[in-house]
């Protein structure tokens, strides 16, 4: 995967844009940024699209910005030109495949079946795009046919929303999705940049799926981690559990004794992916204390603690179990 493609994949989702007007590109593009998406694939059905995709580049030349609907290899150079990263078309065309190898430009072709996929590992693709997503069988089609293909990676378009999104992002096989709710036409004709950005927001929302998974409190010694334990046990019939460093008096409640993380504790949050999550807040400002992290067997981060005590409480991010 090149880093075009890990980029996307740590943003999580690709704003699919249709732009009639060069004038939308920048507001637009700010409102996605805004909103926490560094991304967007315009399509290159208008007389604007070229323009727009120069516009973004020239002046926003850190958004990861591409050409989409891509049906000829005229179109690609234009992209190109124009300033697109990766190219985006709605089916596998192999001879516009071979071209992008062959000029290193990222290209993710729309496939729908076994064969498509069988020819874009031929043609040395590891990603694709699963197009039209929701219509042809959505998140159970991809799991079906990444059982003979292993090796490939889906970025799903079509019919992909703020209510299923995250169904398809549980897949470890799904880089993003392609969507296009966040900035309909109709918004960008309207100029409600502002509804784009809260779209932005809420998407990102979704798809990192942040909740609380527990609460620590921190204990002197092990006495007193039994003591406050049975305390809550007794109080509310909670029942404890015990683990090789703590007691959960409940499912959301831990006493834990020295060493311990945090002044007072610590509060443990979970996240549909801790790797995506640690891409979007540190665009926020937010800084981890790696020498904590965990890994899995893929080396992908799976469990981190923020740099800074919040009220005293020292906060970790934890992998959601899918």
């Amino acid at each position: 995967m090149n880093e075009s493609l890990k980029e996307i994949a740590r943003i999580g989702i690709v704003p699919v844009i249709i732009l009639d007007n060069v004038n939308h590109a920048i507001p637009l593009a700010k409102a996605l940024r805004t909103g926490g998406i560094n991304c967007a694939e315009i399509t290159f059905r208008t007389q604007a699209a070229k323009e727009s995709i120069k516009a973004i580049s020239q002046e926003l030349p850190q958004m990861l910005v591409g050409a989409g609907t891509i049906l000829t290899i005229q179109q690609v150079d234009e992209a190109i030109c124009a300033g697109a990263k990766f190219i985006v078309s709605p089916g596998l065309n192999p001879k516009i495949v071979r071209y992008c190898i062959e000029k290193d430009i990222t290209i993710i072709p729309g496939c729908s079946s076994a064969s498509n996929i069988e020819t874009a590992l031929e043609l040395g693709l590891d990603t694709v795009k699963f197009f039209p997503a929701e219509s042809i069988g959505g998140i159970n089609m991809i799991k079906s046919l990444s059982a003979p293909y292993p090796n490939m990676n889906f970025m799903p378009t079509g019919g992909i929303n703020l209510k299923n999104i995250s169904s398809y992002l549980s897949f470890k096989k799904v880089i993003a999705c392609g969507g296009s709710w966040i900035a309909s036409k109709e918004l960008i004709n309207k100029d409600d940049f502002t509804t784009i950005t809260k779209l932005s927001k809420e998407a990102v929302s979704a798809i990192l799926g942040f909740e609380v998974a527990h609460t620590c409190i921190n204990s002197k010694d092990k006495s007193q981690v039994k003591e406050t334990a049975d305390l809550f046990s007794n109080i509310f019939g909670f029942v404890k559990r015990e683990t090789s460093s703590s007691v959960f008096a409940s499912e959301h409640l831990e006493i834990m004794e020295p060493p311990c993380h945090g002044t007072n504790g610590h509060i443990a949050i979970v996240t549909n992916s801790v790797e995506r999550s640690l891409y979007h807040l540190t665009k926020k400002g937010v800084s981890f204390n790696y020498k904590t992290a965990k890994y899995d067997a893929n080396n992908n981060i799976k469990f981190v603690y923020l740099e800074k005590e919040i009220n005293g409480f020292a906060i970790h991010l934890l992998q959601k179990s899918n």
